[in-house]
């Protein structure tokens, strides 16, 4: 069986992915989130370095995978990157993996408006760490390093009341999670078996998801790829402001170049919007 994860952020379209592998490759699982989804407390416990209880529960998920009689198995969440990731490869060395990078101004915005969203009708977001403080479900819990370079204290983003900051804790996240990325691939040398789209543009792109069925040597059920499914949308439209890329340029000016440094390479470089981190 083939399986193949993300390494992905939020709000980069991975629940439109999962359909286009639904709807176009014969014999095969795609899932978003599927339970276990590895969100909430295997966060918190990554951030702490707790990997036995994670891999605890990622136990129930290759139990799952492994009884589906299928030639293909994907998941697509960013869950994989916040919590399982160095436990699943564990369990099967041999997996592919899908790139999906959007512009992290757009992702930080479209998830600050999701967030602003749930929170209006009060859905429940929330988990207790082991520490007994409270966290949001599928964000990083505000302990990762990164965001001891800036004024957060140790605030998960359930304790911040400035949507400015809010904002600010996504574009962090973002980055955050792309150097995961990059770091995933370079430690069990997998770029070989990795394929990147630029988010949401290959999405909508014929020959781009052709491409990437060849890629991973996967037969497609008809000649022409079938663009259907559902998309997790916002409430909102995904506008930037001037304000917004102020408060990128003010996180970017401050970070550590070994925090940015990815960025100066490929694939980045390689999006329209991959200068942004010029202005360092």
């Amino acid at each position: 069986m083939i399986k193949i994860f993300c390494l992905t952020s939020g709000r980069t379209g991975t629940k439109y992915l999962s359909y286009l592998f639904k709807n176009n490759i014969g014999d095969c699982v795609s899932k978003h989130e599927p339970s276990p989804s590895m969100f909430g407390k295997p966060i918190y416990w990554y951030q702490s370095g707790q990997k036995e209880k994670i891999k605890k529960i990622f136990k129930k998920k290759q139990t799952k995978i492994n009884n589906y009689k299928t030639n293909l198995y994907v998941e697509t969440n960013h869950s994989f990157l916040k919590s399982f990731s160095d436990v699943a490869i564990e369990f099967f060395p041999d997996m592919k993996l899908i790139h999906t990078i959007r512009n992290p101004l757009k992702v930080a915005k479209s998830n600050f408006n999701r967030y602003e969203q749930l929170r209006k009708i009060h859905y429940p977001l929330n988990y207790r760490g082991d520490d007994g403080n409270k966290y949001i479900k599928w964000t990083l819990t505000g302990n990762e390093e990164i965001y001891k370079l800036f004024n957060f204290d140790n605030k998960s983003i359930y304790n911040i009341a400035n949507e400015d900051s809010i904002y600010q804790y996504f574009i962090l996240e973002w980055i955050e999670t792309e150097r995961r990325a990059i770091n995933f691939l370079n430690k069990y040398d997998k770029h070989k078996d990795c394929y990147t789209l630029d988010v949401p543009k290959d999405l909508n792109n014929a020959n781009k998801i052709k491409n990437m069925f060849n890629f991973f040597k996967l037969e497609m059920k008809q000649k022409e790829i079938t663009f259907q499914g559902r998309k997790n949308k916002g409430a909102k439209k995904t506008i930037i402001t001037e304000k917004e890329k102020d408060l990128f340029n003010q996180i970017i000016r401050k970070l550590p170049n070994e925090y940015l440094k990815i960025f100066q390479d490929k694939p980045y470089t390689d999006f329209k919007w991959g200068n942004i981190f010029s202005t360092n």
